[in-house]
């Protein structure tokens, strides 16, 4: 076991054997600390809260009450391999938050990115990759092997898809079930995961250019009705396209998927 000094620990909190505690953390009471689990500078652990299984947490995460951080996967072809979980720096991990390891078949590895926000209830499964600033509202679900992007946003009571990809800067609505891969900066909202535009607030909010939002635009309505396939539509685009941000979702649409895409109306 190897805790920093510096550290505050609350006299009822567990501490296994061989975890490492960096300095500056404060773990409540009642907190379980699990035997493979690093805490990097001021990471706090909140009363109730579990950090157990392979799990690095990054510089000043905070872990809430009754959050389990690290448990093993929800999938039944899991028979007990050595997995991990690595968050970033700077996570709020809220009440009730799930987030398990990774599995072998899904390559051993769960990941969260720095600065993100995991509300009440939300889930993050095994193998899943979460970019930077990604927010989870209440009760919203990763599924295992998703890739999330920087900036992502998903609605509260919403859900995705396992193996689907989310783009950088797209936002879910709340109580929306994702199927399909979804377009970098896309907008997707009612019950079963309909493309129904760009996220064009999230753009401007992150203090994107105009002219690159126009080129967005024009790009987003050549795919919904442009001549050939969804796919020929976006060969045809990568090609005649000088914009950075269109060029980014270009390159998701051609890159390879397990799964088919939420297509513009």
């Amino acid at each position: 076991m190897q805790i920093d000094p510096s550290a505050t620990i609350h006299a009822s909190a567990v501490i296994e054997e061989g975890a490492k505690i960096g300095p500056d953390c404060q773990i409540g009471p009642f907190a379980l600390i699990g035997a493979e689990v690093t805490l990097g500078r001021a990471v706090v652990v909140k009363s109730h809260a579990v950090v157990t299984g392979w799990t690095d947490l990054g510089d000043e995460t905070v872990v809430f009450p009754f959050a389990c951080v690290g448990e093993v996967p929800q999938d039944l072809k899991y028979r007990g391999e050595h997995t991990r979980l690595i968050v970033g720096a700077r996570c709020k991990i809220r009440e009730g938050a799930t987030l398990n390891t990774g599995t072998e078949g899904g390559g051993g590895v769960t990941r969260v990115g720095d600065d993100c926000l995991l509300m009440t209830g939300a889930h993050v499964g095994h193998d899943a990759s979460l970019g930077n600033r990604v927010i989870l509202a209440n009760q919203a679900a990763i599924a295992g092997h998703c890739q999330i992007g920087d900036d992502v946003i998903v609605g509260g009571l919403s859900g995705v898809h396992q193996w689907v990809r989310v783009g950088r800067g797209a936002i879910i609505g709340a109580v929306t079930m994702v199927t399909n891969d979804v377009l970098p900066h896309g907008l997707v909202q009612g019950p079963r995961g309909v493309l129904d535009g760009l996220n064009l607030v999230g753009l401007k909010r992150r203090g994107v250019e105009r002219s690159e939002i126009t080129a967005l635009r024009a790009a987003y309505q050549m795919l919904a009705q442009g001549e050939g396939s969804f796919l020929d539509r976006a060969r045809r685009l990568a090609d005649e396209t000088d914009s950075a941000h269109v060029q980014e979702m270009t390159d998701f649409i051609l890159s390879a998927s397990d799964r088919s895409f939420l297509t513009p109306k």
